[in-house]
């Protein structure tokens, strides 16, 4: 239905001069005493509805701000009683009459179409009246638009909220060293790191070599890009740090990370093999081997009677999986092993700190062999002594003194002074325990190493040794619990 009018302006004797402020109307109080002028509604949401309907934005409505009559439809204003009375609107009207609507109604919906009227004259219905149904291809009302669009506006701001916090929840539900922050025995449990305080400024220190990290792959082909265009996960790097951590504390099988952290096994394997070869060359910059003046600085006590010790050496074996060419299986796989084996050999100062990693061998070989070529002696001089266990045939190799266990050796007692020797090396021989436990608590030495971790095996071995030095507090201080980034 079309309300479009004319109205016809003519002077009028009111002293007020108020003026409609919708664009495009040119009414006022002065010349047109046929319309009403009407002030904003105090309410809030009404008053919203009004912007958005005569579409002035950042609009001040001032004392003489007014909209008029013309703008409303009739039922939106109620008459006056009486002759001097003013015109006033209905509780929530808002204006829909406008220049650029051609002063149209909105059409009605289905619910407002009306039954078809019938002629008066003859009872029939008549033929220039017609069912009124919605138009599909009528355009909607532009108030209507900016009403939509406003509502639009706000749910997408809720929606956005929303979503933000969902994120958060996920994050502190994801799998991840931020889910394990309050607790200091997870940590203990998942990294072997005596506290997260202590896991932190472990990060704090390699983080700054983060961007030197090489894609192990892309290194081979030549291709040397930063992490971020050459990862295929979406872990965070102190993330995948701490899936590293999991797989050396507890040996967890490649599944099992991947379904933990919601990546595939592949990206679990190139995480492994990234974060060994550069936390190999991170740690293994630093310089562990210790002077003798700091070793006698630390020196714990159970070794006053052997202070001039420099090193304790220890064997150890990973038992591998065997390959399938017949000369690798006969270098790994020892006479009197029922497995596969790579071994190796650590060394301890007194203290407890790991002071020389030698290179994984084959297990065919005998530690006498290692001694020579892990390079160990040429770390050493006369006038040092080294402790190592029994069966440890390094007598011939060295220059300096050996402490090694004494047993009964085919005698039926022993002497006074080999009994206080036995006694110490005893109360030693249990230090020596606590000084491998540190290095075996990580469970990656009890697994069978995979045969596609062969080459990176030896970075991730060095890791889990040098990982001691950082991981706990030193040895003689243990019992005060005070934790240390290093030794």
């Amino acid at each position: 239905m079309s309300l479009k009018r004319s109205f016809k302006l003519q002077r009028t004797e009111s002293a007020t001069a108020e003026h409609c402020c919708v664009p495009f109307c040119q009414a006022s109080g002065k010349y047109n005493k046929v319309l009403s002028f009407h002030t904003f509604p105090s309410d809030e949401e009404t008053r919203q509805k009004w912007f958005v309907a005569i579409r002035r934005k950042n609009f001040t409505v001032g004392h003489h701000t007014r909209v008029c009559s013309r703008h409303f439809k009739s039922e939106d204003v109620r008459e006056p009683l009486s002759l001097g009375g003013r015109r006033l609107l209905e509780r929530g009207a808002v204006p829909s009459l406008f220049e650029w609507n051609n002063y149209s109604s909105v059409p009605p919906t289905r619910a407002e179409v009306r039954p078809m009227e019938t002629d008066t004259v003859g009872g029939k219905a008549n033929a220039n009246t017609a069912v009124r149904d919605h138009d599909y291809a009528s355009a909607p009302d532009p108030a209507v638009v900016d009403l939509a669009l406003q509502e639009n506006a706000t749910l997408k701001e809720v929606v956005l909220k929303l979503r933000k916090r969902v994120e958060k929840l996920a994050v502190k539900q994801r799998f991840g060293i931020h889910r394990f922050a309050g607790s200091d025995r997870d940590i203990r449990l998942f990294t072997r790191f005596a506290s997260y305080d202590h896991l932190m400024r472990f990060w704090a220190l390699i983080e700054p070599s983060l961007p030197l990290m090489v894609s192990v792959t892309n290194a081979q082909r030549g291709a040397f890009t930063e992490p971020s265009t050459t990862a295929t996960h979406s872990l965070q790097p102190i993330d995948e740090m701490f899936l590293f951590l999991n797989y050396l504390a507890l040996g967890s099988e490649q599944q099992d990370l991947a379904e933990r952290y919601g990546i595939q096994q592949s990206a679990v394997r190139q995480i492994i093999t990234m974060w060994s070869n550069f936390l190999y060359i991170v740690l293994g910059s630093v310089k562990i081997w210790i002077s003798e003046e700091k070793i006698m600085e630390h020196l714990p006590a159970e070794f006053k009677d052997y202070a001039n010790t420099t090193v304790i050496l220890v064997s150890t074996e990973l038992r591998c999986q065997c390959p399938s060419s017949t000369l690798l299986k006969s270098e790994v796989f020892p006479v009197q092993k029922s497995h596969c084996t790579l071994k190796g050999l650590i060394g301890f100062a007194p203290h407890g700190a790991v002071t020389f990693i030698s290179p994984l061998y084959a297990g065919c070989i005998s530690e006498k062999q290692i001694t020579r070529k892990s390079g160990i002696l040429s770390l050493l001089r006369p006038g040092v002594a080294i402790m190592v266990d029994r069966g440890f045939p390094v007598d011939d190799l060295l220059l300096c003194k050996v402490y090694r266990p004494t047993f009964f050796s085919g005698r039926s007692q022993m002497s006074a002074c080999e009994v206080r020797e036995t006694q110490d090396i005893a109360r030693l021989r249990v230090h020596i325990g606590c000084l491998i436990h540190q290095v075996k608590a990580h469970k990656f030495f009890d697994t069978e190493i995979p045969l596609w971790l062969f080459g990176s095996i030896n970075q991730l071995y060095t890791v889990a040794c040098l990982l001691t030095n950082y991981e706990n507090v030193p040895l003689i201080k243990a019992c005060e619990k005070k934790p240390s980034i290093g030794h």
